[in-house]
């Protein structure tokens, strides 16, 4: 990638792009334009990695205009692969739909005088820089964008805050967990501590922002005003951790990893079958009875040990013995089945290809394919204005071109601002 400003191949995709933009509106199958739930709402999105472009995303599905500023490098995340689609890895891929990217070097003036125009009539403001990092170009909420834009939202997820004895230190998903206790309450009973599978810190956040963007929103109806939000990782990752701070709180026990075994429930885990490992849930004791009815261990129910959850917590490895000596006879498939049709929660442990192709993925629309794009769909599901895969993951800056010429650049603007580096059309 060029080290430097403007390349020949910035001037090939400027003279591609520099001509008229026609911008595609969405229509439904009556030619009428579709109206979805955050149809109007402007998003001026300076995040990158994962949090704030899944929260985004999140909101960016359901018809708000995300506007997806990088600088000029670009947002790293293009480049965190294998696997790859036309250079940009998965991981960027998952998290950038719906959005129009352009890109802005905002450590030059012109480059935030160009963002400054873009806030003018937006309603929301989102980013994720080190704390301080606005304020030291200028731009900062208290020092300019409350005064200037009074009804802006200006959304910021950072590691720590600003303040406090961890203010400004950077976060990543893992230090977040290790840091938010989540590592020790994970893994195999006696076991090492261990990292989540899933990045939840980071998206947990990036739904707790979203959720504070909507908030702010409907507040704003009220009061006419913006205000600021400030969203931190670690903040997140502590409230999510349920049940274990609180349970710490009023036993005054250190939680610890209890495998795949629920600290308050019992039997609330995996067992063993003829065939398969399955994951068995019963909450309560009509559960229970329901459970060992149907697999033909109605004797347990007799037993002094297992008469209510807080019995068959404290007894959990003879239960879980008694049960698998029962579920050792059984197809896993079948039961889970049988138990499902009966009202039980059970399920067996699938791998990503099994959830991919499972029907009810299908029916339920949550892996969508459209050309080569292959991607999770859109888990909120509204009755008159449903969400929709729109447009699929930008390529670095492609809608640069068409963001200036909104805001009302003639040809020569444009090309000074690129060939300036101020908003380059490829990646440094």
């Amino acid at each position: 990638r060029s080290t430097h400003c403007i390349s020949s191949a910035a001037s090939d995709v400027y003279k591609r792009q520099g001509g008229s933009v026609t911008k595609s509106q969405p229509f439904d199958k009556q030619n009428k334009p579709v109206a979805y739930t955050l149809s109007g709402l402007k998003i001026v999105d300076l995040t990158r990695v994962l949090g704030g472009p899944y929260g985004t995303q999140i909101l960016g599905d359901h018809g708000a205009d995300i506007i997806k500023i990088e600088p000029p490098q670009g947002d790293e995340v293009r480049d965190w692969g294998p696997p790859f689609h036309e250079e940009d890895a998965a991981y960027f891929i998952g998290v950038n739909r719906n959005k129009r990217a352009m890109a802005l070097d905002l450590t030059q003036s012109r480059g935030r005088e160009i963002l400054l125009n873009l806030l003018s009539d937006a309603d929301v403001l989102i980013e994720n820089y080190k704390p301080g990092t606005m304020e030291k170009w200028g731009i900062g909420y208290e020092q300019v964008l409350a005064q200037r834009f009074p009804k802006l939202i200006h959304c910021r997820i950072s590691g720590f805050g600003s303040d406090g004895p961890l203010g400004g230190s950077p976060g990543y998903d893992a230090i977040v967990q290790a840091m938010a206790g989540w590592f020790s309450v994970n893994g195999e009973e006696g076991g090492v501590p261990t990292r989540l599978g899933v990045a939840m810190v980071d998206m947990g956040t990036g739904l707790y922002a979203a959720l504070a963007v909507m908030m702010a929103l409907y507040e704003r109806e009220k009061s006419g005003q913006g205000q600021y939000i400030d969203m931190t990782l670690f903040d997140c990752a502590v409230s999510l951790m349920h049940p274990h701070v609180v349970n710490y709180g009023l036993s005054g026990k250190v939680p610890v990893p209890t495998g795949n075994a629920h600290p308050n429930i019992c039997p609330y885990e995996t067992f063993r079958t003829r065939t398969i490992d399955i994951f068995i849930g019963a909450g309560n004791n009509r559960a229970f009875a329901r459970l060992c009815t149907e697999i033909d261990a109605q004797f347990l129910l007799e037993d002094p040990r297992f008469v209510s959850n807080a019995e068959r917590v404290k007894h959990r490895e003879a239960l879980k013995v008694e049960l698998e000596s029962c579920l050792i006879r059984l197809d896993g498939a079948q039961l889970a089945e049988k138990l499902l049709a009966a009202g039980l929660p059970a399920g067996p442990i699938y791998n990503t290809a099994e959830v991919t192709a499972h029907p009810h993925t299908k029916h339920r629309q949550m892996f969508v394919e459209k050309d080569w794009y292959k991607m999770t769909g859109i888990p909120i599901k509204f009755s008159r204005t449903p969400g929709e895969v729109r447009t699929l993951p930008p390529r670095f800056s492609e809608h640069s071109l068409e963001l200036l010429q909104e805001q009302g650049m003639d040809e020569t603007q444009i090309r000074s601002l690129v060939e300036s580096g101020v908003v380059p059309l490829t990646r440094r």
